[in-house]
C-alpha cells in the first residue's frame, strides 16, 4: 500500500511539474497576442443595451485567440466583432493535466473525466474546438461563452469542471482588465449614448425598459443553466 501511494504521489508530482515546464509570453494587445488568456469584446446592438454582454475567446499558449464565431465554425487568430477590449490571463498551475486516472490533481476527477481531459493547455482548446465545429451558434443557448466554458472544464481550471456561461462571464468582469482607454470608450460609449438619447426621447421609462431587458436576459441564462440543465450548453 505504501508503495502504491508513493507511485501515485510521484505521478501527481510529475503532472504538476509538467505544467511549469514552459513559460508563457506577455500579453501584447497591439500584436493581438494573449497567451493563456480569456478575451472579451462588445457585441453590436446587444452590448448597446446590456454592456455586460459580449463575445469571448480563449487564447493558446502562443497567444493566438480561438473563438466560437458562428455555426460549425471556431475562428483562429481572428476574433469576431473586433479586437479584444478586456482580457484575463489564467494560471496554468490551476489546471489539471492528467496523464491517467491516478494523475488527477483536481478535486472532482470524475466530473473532469466526464467533461473531457487534456494533457496540455493547447490540447484542451483543440479538443474543445473539434466539439464546437459541429454545433449551431445561438446567442441564447450555445454561444462563445459556451465554448470557453467547455475549454475550462477540460482544463478543470481552479479544480472545477462546473464552468458555465454565467460564472465565466462573472470571472471575466470581476477579474479581467481593460486594454486601454479606447477599449473602455468603444465598449461603454454606445450604451451611454443609447441611454441618453432614449431618456431625451422617451423619458425615464426608457431606462426602466432597458433594466427590464437586462433582467430578462440574465433570468434566461440563470433558468437555462441552473433550472433546466442542458438548455444552455
Amino acid at each position: 500500500m505504501e508503495i502504491e501511494a508513493a507511485c501515485v504521489g510521484e505521478v501527481v508530482s510529475s503532472s504538476n511539474e509538467m505544467q511549469e515546464l514552459w513559460p508563457v509570453g506577455e500579453v501584447d494587445p497591439e500584436g493581438d497576442k494573449f497567451p493563456c488568456c480569456i478575451v472579451w469584446t462588445p457585441l453590436p446592438v446587444v452590448s448597446w443595451l446590456a454592456p455586460y454582454i459580449g463575445h469571448v475567446g480563449i487564447a493558446r499558449e502562443d497567444g493566438t485567440v480561438m473563438d466560437f464565431a458562428g455555426s460549425n465554425f471556431v475562428s483562429v487568430d481572428d476574433l469576431a466583432y473586433g479586437s479584444a477590449a478586456r482580457c484575463l490571463q489564467l494560471d496554468r498551475r490551476k489546471c489539471c493535466f492528467p496523464a491517467n486516472l491516478a494523475a488527477h490533481v483536481c478535486e472532482r476527477s470524475y466530473e473532469h473525466t466526464e467533461a473531457g481531459t487534456a494533457i496540455s493547455w493547447d490540447d484542451a482548446l483543440q479538443s474543445g474546438a473539434r466539439r464546437f465545429e459541429h454545433k449551431c451558434y445561438n446567442l441564447f443557448t450555445c454561444n462563445s461563452h459556451s465554448f470557453v466554458a467547455s475549454c475550462l472544464n477540460r482544463l478543470a481550471y481552479g479544480g472545477s469542471a462546473g464552468w458555465n456561461v454565467l460564472n465565466l462571464a462573472a470571472l471575466v468582469w470581476l477579474r479581467g482588465r481593460w486594454l486601454g482607454t479606447m477599449a473602455v470608450v468603444r465598449s461603454l460609449l454606445p450604451f451611454t449614448a443609447v441611454a441618453c438619447v432614449g431618456v431625451l426621447m422617451a423619458g425615464w421609462p426608457f431606462l426602466i425598459g432597458m433594466a427590464a431587458f437586462s433582467s430578462l436576459l440574465l433570468g434566461w441564462f440563470v433558468f437555462g443553466v441552473y433550472c433546466f440543465k442542458g438548455l444552455v450548453c
